[in-house]
């Protein structure tokens, strides 16, 4: 669901990476008001299983159209919603910054779409409720549900907004609303499977196994996953003979000649620009979680 810097002009693309922003500071605050060190190895290592099954794209038979987990959902019931949203922050800047997955200039609708709706609006309304009345693999299945359709919905949307896809908002919209649903009921059971192992092994042993899974998917695995196009490019397929590219824009060349540049990890062999790219998943989000413990330590001093 990474929308390209074609797909987003500047108008749709420039307010929504400033509420990307605004929705990454009010986590952090958030966040840090319960985040201890004891969360730090949990989070990094279940962002970087998110970021590694990202990569592991899976047919979805009868349609030559692929899916991937996002994952969204699954950091957010394991490290709550502020958390989860700052970890979908650091994914997807990794992906769009190191690998050009996803524009620069749609980095923000991106957030948007696969972490705020997740993290804010499927999470509480759906999984939480449910979890609560131990039913958190029915959760889980209708939380990354609801999560992909809403997201496929903004997309469009954006799109829309974007003036990529004329006179077709309705056709779009339902595609895409048709290829996700499959996507998010394979995402639900596999994070209903996630957080029901959860119960039956310690957080230490739990990041060991995130991490050493990460590994195996992002330096194996990701190797046989399906190269059919995923649920937007599929759905934008469909309606290839009227899409409109936001080429046009200064915006849009300089995003581009910028991810040009920095996409170094998408012109080495997959398997190493994939570990590096996890590595640096785990990084930046250890950094976000010093960053929480730092400051929340620092309150503590002010406070006494």
């Amino acid at each position: 669901m990474h929308l390209g810097n074609g797909i987003i002009c500047p108008v749709t693309g420039i307010p929504m990476i400033a509420v990307a922003l605004g929705t990454a500071f009010y986590a952090y605050k958030k966040a840090k008001k319960d985040f201890g060190k004891d969360k730090i190895l949990p989070a990094v290592t279940l962002t970087m299983l998110v970021f590694a099954l990202q990569m592991i794209n899976f047919a979805i038979p009868s349609t030559g159209s692929s899916g991937h987990i996002v994952g969204a959902v699954l950091l957010a019931a394991l490290i709550g919603p502020y958390a989860a949203f700052l970890a979908m922050c650091a994914i997807l800047i990794v992906q769009a910054v190191f690998f050009a997955d996803g524009g620069l200039l749609a980095l923000g609708c991106n957030i948007f779409n696969m972490g705020f709706l997740a993290c804010f609006a499927a999470y509480p309304l759906l999984y939480k409720p449910l979890a609560e009345r131990r039913k958190s693999v029915t959760g889980s299945i209708l939380a990354s549900v609801a999560a992909l359709q809403l997201g496929a919905i903004a997309a469009a949307a954006e799109a829309a907004l974007s003036g990529s896809i004329p006179g077709n908002f309705l056709t779009f919209a339902g595609t895409m609303q048709i290829i996700h649903l499959p996507i998010g009921i394979v995402e639900g059971i596999a994070t209903g499977g996630i957080i029901l192992l959860t119960r039956f092994l310690s957080q230490k042993n739990l990041s060991y196994i995130f991490g050493g899974v990460s590994l195996i998917l992002a330096g194996i695995i990701s190797q046989y996953a399906s190269s059919k196009p995923d649920g937007l490019e599929w759905s934008l397929l469909n309606i290839s003979d009227s899409v409109v590219m936001q080429s046009q824009y200064a915006l849009y060349n300089l995003s581009e000649a910028v991810q040009a540049k920095t996409a170094i990890f998408a012109s080495i062999p997959s398997v190493y620009g994939n570990l590096a790219g996890l590595l640096v998943t785990g990084i930046v989000m250890f950094l976000a979680c010093k960053v929480l413990i730092r400051k929340k330590a620092a309150v503590k001093v002010n406070a006494e």
